[in-house]
C-alpha cells in the first residue's frame, strides 16, 4: 500500500479497535497451555501441607512405578543444580536474604512450596501418580502475625538468620519531630492493606524445549528479557544457549514480574530427560504459590495546622515479605516511600519500613506496587483530618495540594513532579458528581436517620509511573537499569515492522506501537506489524511492569523512528538532487522546500535503499534503526475520583451508587485502550475495598485457595463508571505521554473505603478494615457508638484510631 500525497491520517489520539483482540478474544493464538511439541512430558508437584516443617524423608519409588510416568524427583535430587531462585533487588548492605531453592530440601516455610515432582507422558497420569509420594515432616512453629513475628522471643522463619526481620529502610526529610511536636492537631491511625492474590485470566504455565545444548522456554510471563538472565544465573547455562518466549499471556497485574522454581525446574527436568517438558498451574495451586500482594501494616501520625495545613507525616510499615525475597520483594513498600505525601506540600516526612519474614506464599509486586498502599494511606488521612476539622474533603485537599502554576515541583519525598493541574482535574469530577447535590441528599437521610446511609470519599492522588530512570534505580540498589529497547525494520515493500522489547500481556501494544510508528514514518497503520515477546526476535529489553511501557518502550519506539527518517533524508535528498536541509518530510514524503515537484515516499526511498544501484557514498543499504531510551525522570498522572456509596446499617451491605474518574495520562495514543486501563484498574481497585482478601489460619493454611473462597467481583458486582480526563503532558518526554496502567487501581480503594467510612461517620465509626464486607461494616456500627447528635454534614468526633487487623 502506497501513501498518498496528502499522507495517511493521523493515529495518535485516534481510538482505533485493538488490533491484536480478534484471535486473543476467540482464542485463537499461542497461549503456553497451548503447545505441546512432539513428545511432550508433563510435570506435577508434590506441595507441602505445612506452613513450616522440616523434611525428614521424601520416597519416589513407589511414583516411578505407575503406568505413563517417565520419572518423580525430589528436591534432593536437584540440591546440586537448582540454585536459589533470585532477588534483585537488596535494599540495604545487612539486608537478610536466605537462599529460596526451587524446589525444597530440607526445610518447607509456607504451604504450597513444592517438595517432589513426578513427570508423565500426560497431565492427568503426572497428578495421579502424586499420590503414591511419601512424604515425612517434622512440623515447626507457624509464623503469621507480622507484629507476633518482629516480637522478642518470636518463633523463627529462618532459625540461622536469628531474626525475623529482613532489612528496615529508613527516609527522612526535614524535622518530624519538630512537625509533630505542638501541632495543634495530631491524628495517629493504623491500616491494614491486606493481602491480595493476583489472579490473571491465565494462570501460570510453562514449556521448556531441548534442542541439543540450547532450550527454548515458552513462560506466560512478563519478563522474557530479565526470565532469561535470571535462568542462566541460577542454573549456570550460558545465557545464549537459552532463548525464552512470552507468547500470548493472558493478564500479569505483576504476579508474572517473576522468576518461578517451576521455571526453573521445567528447564532443568528438560535438560535431564532429553524431552519437552511442560507444567500449568491449577487454580487452586496458583493461589497457594503465585507471589501475593499489599500485606502491610501502616501506623500514620500526621501533623497540621487548625485551617486544615499539614505539618509533618511519619510513616512506619511493617511489610509482609512472606517466607523469601522473590524477584523484587524488599523494595516494593519502599515504592510507596516516595509517594506518601502524594499531591501535598509538608514540612517533614519521615518513613521506615521493616521487612518481616513469615511462613507465608512470598510478596511481590501487585498492580501498583506499593503505589495504591501509599495512596490509601494518604487519602484516608485527608478525610480524616476534614473531619477533625469540620471542613469539606474537598477543601482541605485544595488547601494542600500543589498548585499548577508550581509546577515543576521538588517534592518532600525527594521527587520532582514535572507538570499537573489538580485543580481541573477535581474541578471536572466535582461537575460529573454532582458534589453538592449528593451531599445535600446525604445531610438528608443523616437527618431523617434513614437506615440507609449515603457516603461520598474522594482521592485526589498522582503515582511515579514508567519504571525506569536507571540511576534513580541505582541510588536504591535495585539489580538493573530501566531503560527499553525498540527496532524499526522497514521493508523492501515499504511495510514497517517494529521489535519492541516491552512484553505485553493484554496492554494493546501492538495496536498502540503501530500507531505511534504510523505517524512518525507517515504510513498507513496496516503497513506495520510489532513484534514482541521473544528474546530471540527483541534480543534487548526491560520488559513490562510499572506503567513503563508506553513512557519508556514507547518513548525508544519513537527514537527509533525517528532514526528510520534521518537515513531516509540522506538516500531521498541524493535521489531528489537536493541538500538534507532543504528537505521537509510531512504525512511519509521527503520534498524540497520551496519547490513544486512530486517528491518521494519512504517507501520509495525504502525500494531505492534496498536496491542499492544508487546511493550516496558511505550510506548503508538500509533504513533499519534501534534506538534505547532510558528517561531521566518518572512520569506523574494524576487524578480526582468520586464514589458514593449507600450503606445500609442494619445489613452492613455496602453498593457502589455513583463512580466518577477523571484522570490525566498527559498526551494519549489511544483513547480506547486508555479507557479499558481505567476501568480494568478500578475494579482492582474496588475489589480490594469490597471484596477480595488472602485468608491464612493461625497453623499458616491459606483458606481461601478457590474462586469460592477468594471473591473476584464480576461485572455484575460493579457499578457504571463516568470517567473523564484532563491533559497536562508530561515534560519529560518528548511525546507527552504519563502511564495509566495502575491508575485505577491506586485511587479507587481510597474512594471506596472513604465513601463507606463517610457513611458511617454519624454512628461514631472512623475506619472499617478492608475488604468492607457486610460483616465488617455491620461489627464496625456494633462497636461503636448511636449516631452523633451533631449537625449533618459536620465532623465527628476521633471515634476509634483506625484499622484493628
Amino acid at each position: 500500500m502506497t501513501a498518498t500525497a496528502e499522507g495517511p491520517a493521523r493515529e495518535m489520539g485516534s481510538p482505533r479497535k485493538r488490533s491484536e483482540d480478534a484471535r486473543l478474544i476467540t482464542g485463537r493464538t499461542k497461549w503456553t497451555d497451548n503447545m505441546a511439541p512432539a513428545g511432550t512430558l508433563y510435570v506435577a508437584f508434590v506441595r507441602s501441607p505445612h506452613a513450616h516443617a522440616r523434611i525428614t524423608g521424601v520416597n519416589v519409588e513407589q511414583a516411578k512405578s505407575r503406568p505413563g510416568v517417565v520419572g518423580a524427583f525430589s528436591g534432593a535430587d536437584f540440591a546440586a543444580e537448582q540454585g536459589s531462585l533470585p532477588c534483585a533487588w537488596v535494599v540495604t548492605e545487612d539486608m537478610k536474604h536466605p537462599d529460596h531453592p526451587p524446589m525444597a530440601v530440607d526445610e518447607v516455610r509456607y504451604v504450597g512450596e513444592p517438595v517432589a515432582c513426578v513427570v508423565a507422558r500426560d497431565r492427568y497420569a503426572a497428578v495421579d501418580a502424586l499420590e503414591e509420594i511419601d512424604v515425612d515432616y517434622a512440623p515447626l512453629p507457624a509464623v503469621v502475625d507480622m507484629e507476633a513475628a518482629v516480637a522478642d522471643g518470636a518463633d523463627l522463619v529462618h532459625e540461622g538468620l536469628g531474626t525475623n526481620t529482613s532489612y528496615t529502610w529508613v527516609f527522612e526529610n526535614g524535622d518530624v519531630d519538630a512537625a509533630l511536636r505542638d501541632a495543634p492537631v495530631v491524628l495517629e491511625r493504623r491500616y491494614v492493606q491486606q493481602r491480595l492474590i493476583p489472579t490473571a485470566m491465565e494462570p501460570r504455565s510453562v514449556l521448556c524445549v531441548p534442542e541439543g545444548d540450547e532450550f527454548t522456554l515458552y513462560s506466560a510471563t512478563q519478563i522474557p528479557h530479565i526470565l532469561r538472565l535470571m535462568l542462566a544465573t541460577v542454573t549456570e547455562i550460558p545465557e545464549h544457549r537459552i532463548r525464552v518466549v512470552a507468547p500470548d499471556v493472558g493478564g500479569g497485574f505483576g504476579s508474572k514480574l517473576q522468576v518461578y522454581g517451576e521455571e526453573v525446574l521445567a528447564l532443568l527436568l528438560a535438560r535431564k530427560l532429553g524431552r519437552p517438558v511442560k507444567w500449568t498451574e491449577s487454580r487452586s495451586e496458583g493461589n497457594m504459590t503465585v507471589h501475593h500482594g499489599r500485606d502491610q501494616i501502616q501506623r500514620l501520625t500526621l501533623a497540621a495546622e487548625r485551617d486544615g495545613r499539614i505539618r509533618g507525616l511519619k510513616v512506619e510499615l511493617l511489610a509482609d515479605m512472606g517466607a523469601y525475597l522473590m524477584l523484587v520483594t524488599p523494595g516494593i513498600p519502599l515504592l510507596g516511600a516516595f509517594m506518601f505525601n502524594g499531591i501535598y506540600k509538608m514540612d517533614a516526612y519521615s518513613f521506615t519500613c521493616s521487612g518481616v519474614f513469615t511462613t507465608k506464599t512470598p510478596t511481590d509486586a501487585y498492580r501498583g506496587a506499593g503505589r495504591p498502599e501509599a495512596t490509601f494511606a494518604i487519602e484516608r488521612l485527608m478525610d480524616e483530618l476534614a473531619d477533625e476539622l469540620g471542613m469539606d474533603p474537598i477543601e482541605v485537599r485544595r488547601r494542600n495540594w500543589i498548585a499548577h502554576e508550581e509546577f515543576p515541583y521538588d517534592t518532600i519525598a525527594g521527587l520532582t513532579y514535572d507538570s499537573g493541574n489538580y485543580e481541573a482535574a477535581t474541578d471536572k469530577a466535582l461537575e460529573l458528581f454532582e458534589y453538592d447535590k449528593l451531599r445535600a441528599e446525604q445531610a438528608d437521610r443523616r437527618e431523617n436517620h434513614d437506615p440507609v446511609q449515603l457516603g461520598i470519599g474522594v482521592s485526589t492522588f498522582t503515582e511515579m509511573c514508567g519504571l525506569a530512570p536507571s540511576r534513580v534505580l541505582g541510588s536504591l540498589s535495585y539489580g538493573a537499569g530501566g531503560w527499553e529497547h525498540a527496532a524499526v525494520r522497514v521493508l523492501p515493500s515499504g511495510k514497517v515492522e517494529v521489535v519492541t522489547g516491552s512484553s505485553a500481556h493484554g496492554q494493546g501494544h501492538e495496536t498502540a506501537w503501530a500507531q505511534i510508528t504510523a505517524d512518525r514514518l507517515g504510513v498507513p497503520f496496516e503497513d506495520v506489524k510489532v513484534l514482541h515477546g521473544d528474546t530471540a526476535v527483541s534480543h534487548k529489553g526491560m520488559d513490562t511492569y510499572g506503567s513503563r511501557s508506553l513512557a519508556v518502550g514507547g518513548m525508544a519506539l519513537y527514537s527509533a523512528c525517528d532514526k528510520v527518517v534521518d537515513k531516509a533524508r540522506k538516500v531521498a535528498a541524493h535521489l531528489l538532487e537536493a541538500s538534507e536541509q532543504d528537505l521537509e518530510f510531512e504525512g511519509g514524503r521527503f520534498s524540497v522546500r520551496g519547490v513544486q515537484q512530486e517528491g518521494r515516499t519512504l517507501q520509495e526511498v525504502a525500494l531505492a535503499a534496498f536496491a542499492a544501484h544508487d546511493l550516496p557514498d558511505g550510506v548503508e543499504p538500509s533504513l533499519d534503526s534501534d534506538a534505547t531510551y532510558d528517561p531521566g525522570n518518572f512520569s506523574f498522572p494524576h487524578g480526582t475520583h468520586l464514589c458514593a456509596a449507600e450503606v445500609d446499617t442494619e445489613t452492613g451491605m455496602v453498593r457502589i451508587r455513583k463512580y466518577v474518574a477523571v484522570d490525566d495520562v498527559g498526551k494519549v495514543v489511544n483513547p480506547l485502550i486508555v479507557e479499558g486501563q481505567v476501568h480494568g484498574g478500578l475494579a482492582q481497585g474496588i475489589a480490594q475495598a469490597l471484596y477480595e482478601e488472602a485468608v491464612y489460619d493461625e497453623e499458616g493454611n491459606l483458606t481461601t485457595t478457590t474462586m469460592a473462597d477468594y471473591l473476584i467481583p464480576s461485572a455484575a458486582d460493579l457499578p457504571p463508571f463516568t470517567t473523564d480526563r484532563t491533559e497536562t503532558p508530561a515534560t519529560s518526554n518528548p511525546m507527552g505521554v504519563k502511564g495509566v496502567g495502575e491508575a485505577g487501581t491506586i485511587a479507587s480503594t481510597p474512594a471506596v473505603v472513604n465513601a463507606v467510612v463517610d457513611a458511617l461517620r454519624p454512628y461514631g465509626v472512623h475506619d472499617v478494615p478492608m475488604p468492607c464486607t457486610p460483616e465488617r461494616v455491620w461489627r464496625a456500627l456494633r462497636s461503636e457508638s448511636k449516631p452523633d447528635t451533631a449537625e449533618p454534614g459536620a465532623g465527628g468526633g476521633l471515634g476509634s484510631a483506625g484499622g484493628a487487623q
